[in-house]
């Protein structure tokens, strides 16, 4: 095939269009449910989300769900605050701080931290989750590092021991699950449909909570690259500045991109390698594209690779069994 930078280009009118319908179809028609609700987070994607959404239903019948909670940036409650005005949907702001609290989130996050860090006080220190920065460079394993940012300090990294590592996510997926808790009782109450956010980097690769922000009725932007979701967003007049706003996992205390938390390249770069990789294109031919070399395209092509068998028990449906013969 003749790979090249613009492989990744939609006609976005057209897709738009497709996603429309099948959410009109979807909800409507094979659902039988009266309209949609969705997490509203002022990224690209939930901004994607809620344009398509309000084509295809009418803004009357979607309704914004802003679910901030103690760690989350107060950015994305104004933008999502201005992004349902501009639609015109109604909205509603849960706090999920008391609920988080309650089920031991944060107490048991912070227990994990000390572990690392004994000094870390929650009250001025900010944490974050992040992988190696370099996988161009060398081929490094996923191993996770907690970051650790004081004030007037230079920020700490340690590798985290498994133990520490599993409680810390364990906590940090409260906050994931107990959203969709959420978004499915302000669902059930209108008889509307949860309309999921995720886009193809996140499901493809298990960035994502099973049965948090994966647990939705609906996936319309699921199998879009993330910079095919930009180009749907430019199409649906998302506002520039969520456009311009570097996409986050709004999740720990320190201020934390997707990219160090998880998918170590930017995205321009990395869609198009694992375009690459998924059409069988080689290596070198996709490093000669890329002006990469064929070691660095081999590195991401292994990288991405792992990624997707480590986390391939996070998609399928539960297991069922046969009954006995």
């Amino acid at each position: 095939m003749n790979f090249n930078r613009d492989v990744l280009q939609l006609d976005a009118a057209r897709e738009s269009e497709r996603i429309i319908e099948a959410i009109q179809t979807t909800i409507l028609t094979d659902f039988k449910r009266k309209g949609a609700v969705i997490g509203v987070s002022g990224g690209v994607d939930s901004a994607t989300v809620l344009a398509l959404a309000v084509k295809a239903l009418g803004a009357d019948k979607v309704v914004a769900i802003l679910m901030p909670e103690h760690d989350s940036n107060p950015l994305s409650e104004r933008l999502g605050r201005e992004l349902a005005a501009l639609h015109g949907v109604e909205v509603f702001k849960e706090d999920l701080t008391p609920a988080l609290t309650a089920l031991g989130c944060y107490e048991t996050r912070d227990a994990a931290v000390r572990k690392v860090f004994p000094d870390y006080d929650p009250k001025t220190d900010g944490i974050k989750l992040v992988l190696p920065p370099d996988l161009l460079e060398r081929g490094t394993l996923n191993v996770y590092s907690l970051a650790l940012v004081s004030p007037g300090k230079e920020e700490q990294r340690h590798i985290l021991p498994s133990s520490a590592y599993l409680e810390i996510v364990a906590a940090s997926n409260l906050k994931q699950r107990t959203r969709m808790l959420t978004l499915y009782h302000h669902a059930e109450r209108r008889n509307y449909a949860v309309v999921g956010t995720a886009n193809k980097n996140e499901h493809a690769q298990g960035f994502f909570v099973k049965y948090g922000d994966g647990g939705t009725d609906i996936q319309p932007i699921q199998h879009l690259f993330k910079t095919q979701v930009y180009q749907i967003a430019r199409h649906m007049g998302v506002p520039q500045e969520i456009l311009d706003r570097t996409p986050t996992s709004d999740t720990y205390s320190a201020e934390s991109t997707q990219e160090e938390f998880y998918f170590r390249l930017p995205f321009q770069l990395m869609d198009l390698i694992w375009y690459a990789l998924e059409h069988d294109v080689p290596a070198k031919t996709a490093a000669d594209a890329l002006e990469l070399t064929e070691e660095q395209v081999d590195r991401v092509y292994r990288d991405l690779g792992q990624k997707q068998r480590s986390t391939e028990y996070l998609r399928p449906p539960p297991v069922e069994l046969t009954p006995a013969t």
